[in-house]
């Protein structure tokens, strides 16, 4: 792919794609129902966003909240909003109809801390926002995408230059409330042009699969903006229909015949659990050349045991590539290299735990390879006092890329916190060795115990295999039980099946004999929870420290039922909603 891609702006990149009108954005409802839209029809729609809201007075650097599900109108909302030179906010729509108050108070806070001048949803949605828009109060209000568009003013793109904000995407928040990460035009296309360059063959041998959230960085960067880069095309399925059926993913790389799809962790264990082996009949993997596997904690097995279940249906673990990135960062940090087989080593417990030494033995702590820097990208681990260090010792990994983030917007105090000299500081811990990068987790997530340092995931992920345990859905942390005590323990909340579990005290003694194996710790609070009850980000992490808050508080509280009844109450209350915040409009501009 020529270097030059990587010095335009998205509106122009958008352009690249619109001149090729064999290249496609599929939508996956099933293998019988698949709309599929040229760039072109996608500009088209995009250009009438934008021509309304240049007319309501959206400039070149407003905010634009954009809260939409996985389908056209998404395009339409965001690139229309990036036409205008506007910077584009994508939100994350309802989804837990049980914890509506919840998602309505951080939407609230999230359009707040961009000082939003205008959000865009569509008629399904448009009710539930009613509370977050009056609280949030955008100088426009709130509108639906075919509002938008009815008018049929098309509008026209401004001079946009590569120093231009162009999107906020709020990181994911598992330890503490999302930041509004400011990126620009540069930082988009450089990060998108490093991942493609890494791709084995021919950028145009490609084509891509994804059900990841649009609204997440890796759905948004290394999905969508990639595919666009690269002018091939792009399957997408939405992610409330992959968690509920996963074959789905698997079904939509095989009729596409997809050469690359990326996913966390989870959702290669998540495949491993739920497809049956009659399920995998008309599965043909052959295609999937490229299997990346980030945004969370990659532990091998997971990743061996989807390798050897898929291998009849013609995947290869030589498609497996874990990587490292984050929001902060645009998206990719790291890739491990394609075309091998995904990297793990075993080292000494004792050695990493208590001393901070990464130390190869036969047998202890099981860890993956993330790989190595990107082109055009620096990765140093440094110690307290920000001194670099040597290989093989645990520090903080800090790293220098033209994907580094502009800014926490309107957030300067932040900003400083994490970035220096160019270079930022992840808050994740990890050791070079072998000159691959591996991880240790969240320095926020890590669990102290008298003077030995243990992975909150490693805890978590080693409950999986219990039967009545929800995968994913279990958090580790240390606290103080008593007042008295002088030294923090262990305390673990698991989410688990009813149906499946007969006696909760032997499935506590499981979870309690399993930590026990895994760490040679003792858990001194074990709590099963029921399902939904855990906090979670928009992308679905657990968010640890708010649970450990609520256990604090013993607030912990199961979700409310999210039925019609719900839906109907929460349209109601927001339709109330939406005439207060424009009688509060219309007051504010007299």
């Amino acid at each position: 792919m020529e270097s030059k891609v990587s010095d335009i702006t998205l509106d122009q990149l958008f352009s690249r794609a619109v001149d090729d009108p064999e290249v496609k954005v599929h939508f996956w409802k099933n293998k019988n129902n698949i709309s599929s839209y040229t760039y072109k029809e996608l500009e088209d729609k995009a250009l009438l966003v934008t021509g309304k809201l240049q007319q309501l007075g959206v400039k070149k650097g407003d905010r634009v909240a954009i809260v939409l599900p996985t389908d056209p109108s998404f395009y339409h909302a965001f690139f229309g909003t990036i036409f205008c030179g506007a910077i584009a906010a994508a939100l994350y729509p309802p989804v837990r109809l049980g914890r509506m108050d919840e998602w309505k108070e951080r939407t609230a806070l999230m359009l707040k801390s961009i000082n939003c001048k205008a959000v865009i949803t569509d008629k399904k949605i448009f009710n539930l926002l009613g509370e977050p828009v009056r609280t949030a109060s955008p100088e426009l209000g709130c509108f639906t995408v075919d509002e938008l568009q009815k008018d049929g003013i098309r509008g026209e793109v401004p001079q946009l230059e590569q120093r231009d904000l162009c999107i906020i995407q709020f990181s994911s928040g598992t330890t503490g409330s999302p930041k509004p990460v400011a990126l620009s035009h540069a930082n988009i296309v450089k990060n998108a042009y490093s991942i493609l360059s890494t791709l084995p063959g021919d950028v145009k041998e490609h084509s891509a699969v994804s059900w990841l959230p649009l609204y997440h960085d890796m759905g948004l960067v290394g999905c969508l903006f990639s595919a666009m880069m690269a002018v091939r095309d792009l399957t997408l399925i939405r992610p409330e229909q992959f968690i509920a059926r996963p074959k789905m993913w698997l079904e939509a790389l095989t009729v596409q015949k997809a050469t690359v799809s990326v996913a966390p962790n989870f959702a290669f264990g998540l495949c491993n659990n739920r497809i049956s082996e009659k399920d995998m009949a008309e599965l043909d993997l052959s295609k999937w050349k490229v299997a990346l596997c980030g945004a969370e904690a990659v532990h091998p097995n997971t990743l061996k045991n989807f390798a050897q279940k898929f291998a009849s249906v013609g995947f290869k673990e030589t498609s497996l590539s874990p990587v490292y990135g984050l929001a902060e960062a645009t998206l990719a940090v790291t890739f491990s290299p394609l075309e091998d087989a995904p990297t793990s080593t075993i080292f000494d417990r004792e050695q990493l735990e208590i001393h901070g030494k990464a130390v190869p033995a036969d047998c202890g702590v099981t860890l993956a390879s993330v790989g190595q820097a990107l082109p055009d990208t620096e990765i140093e681990v440094r110690d307290a006092s920000n001194a670099k260090l040597d290989d093989n010792i645990i520090g903080r990994v800090w790293v220098k890329s033209a994907g580094i983030m502009e800014e926490y917007y309107l957030n300067p105090e932040a900003t400083a916190e994490i970035i220096r000299d160019g270079w930022l500081d992840t808050g994740d811990q990890g050791f070079i060795h072998g000159g691959n990068l591996y991880l240790c987790g969240r320095y926020k997530d890590a669990i102290i115990i008298r003077g030995r340092n243990y992975s909150a995931s490693d805890i978590e992920h080693s409950l999986e295999e219990l039967p009545g345990v929800r995968q994913g859905c279990a958090a580790a942390f240390s606290d103080y039980i008593r007042e008295e005590d002088d030294s923090e323990s262990l305390v673990v909340l698991v989410e688990y099946r009813k149906k499946q579990v007969e006696d909760t005290e032997d499935l506590k003694k499981k979870i309690s004999d399993k930590i026990q194996l895994q760490c040679n710790l003792k858990a001194a609070d074990i709590l099963l929870l029921e399902p939904g009850t855990l906090p979670r980000t928009s992308s679905g992490k657990i968010r640890r420290n708010a649970a450990k808050i609520q256990w604090r508080h013993h607030n912990l509280q199961k979700p409310g039922k999210g039925g019609l009844k719900t839906v109907l109450k929460e349209s109601i209350q927001g339709v109330w909603q939406h005439r207060q915040a424009q009688r509060e409009r219309k007051v504010k501009n007299v």
